[in-house]
């Protein structure tokens, strides 16, 4: 183990990234945990995932403009989806929202069992490729992130069943893509969790979380995804600890 090892040239874009899926992850996350939905990132980052997997069963480029529109599609449908039976069923939704992300998942997994490579894509699913974010992936993920945020405090979208679930799609399908499922749901559920609902304090602790684990994976050769998941839990572990779990008004 050498910090002089550590090539922040790699490290600094992913952290940034990391940022970016914090600033609109942690205020959607404490709306998730308000509504009592947990599992809803879940779900729908697998309903964008499964877009993914059609698309390259369909044989679009990785970074064309299909693939994204593929992504964004499954993504909103399974949003809407979840909408319809919050509506029909509200007192089932938790249940049903597993039922959603265990279909989408399996779905996944048979459209890709004749894929040679279909364990390399999984795992990118899955955890992600953040390491391999560069300064120019990032304009894409900023554009995303500076229009949901503005939709989410000008429009106040997230008062609206409908618009809430439509950002949520949106802006889980540009984050999947970036850091996978795991970490979209640790970005969502962690740090708005150990915060007790207060944003600028979740934000610190997903930023905290993100350093760690990016730093851990480069000292240690660990995948940096998972390790980024364990390092938000890890950094919200202690900060619940000194502050006691619960949400907090203030």
């Amino acid at each position: 183990m050498s910090f002089a090892a550590v090539d922040f040239g790699i490290l600094l874009p992913a952290f940034a990234a990391g940022l970016l899926v914090l600033a609109t992850h942690v205020p959607l996350g404490g709306e998730v945990l308000r509504r009592g939905i947990i599992f809803i990132d879940l779900a729908i980052a697998q309903f964008a995932g499964l877009g993914i997997v059609i698309a390259s069963a369909l044989g679009f480029e990785a970074s064309g403009w299909r693939m994204q529109l593929a992504a964004v599609l499954a993504a909103l449908t399974g949003a809407l989806l979840l909408r319809a039976l919050e509506r029909r069923a509200p007192r089932q939704l938790e249940a049903l929202i597993g039922v959603g992300f265990v279909t989408a998942a399996c779905a996944a997994i048979v459209l890709m069992s004749h894929d040679p490579h279909a364990g390399e894509r999984l795992q990118e699913l899955l955890v992600g490729q953040i390491l391999w974010s560069t300064w120019g992936d990032l304009g894409p993920l900023a554009l995303v992130t500076a229009a949901v945020l503005a939709a989410w405090h000008g429009l106040r979208l997230k008062d609206s069943p409908l618009g809430f679930y439509g950002l949520f799609a949106v802006t889980v399908t540009a984050s999947v893509q970036v850091v996978g499922v795991y970490l979209v749901f640790a970005s969502l559920i962690v740090p708005a969790l150990a915060a007790g609902g207060r944003l600028k304090r979740g934000c610190l602790i997903g930023a905290a979380g993100y350093a760690l684990g990016l730093l851990a994976s480069a000292l240690f050769d660990l995948p940096a995804g998972a390790a980024i998941v364990l390092g938000l839990v890890a950094v919200g572990a202690v900060a619940s600890a000194r502050s006691g779990l619960g949400p907090s008004r203030t």
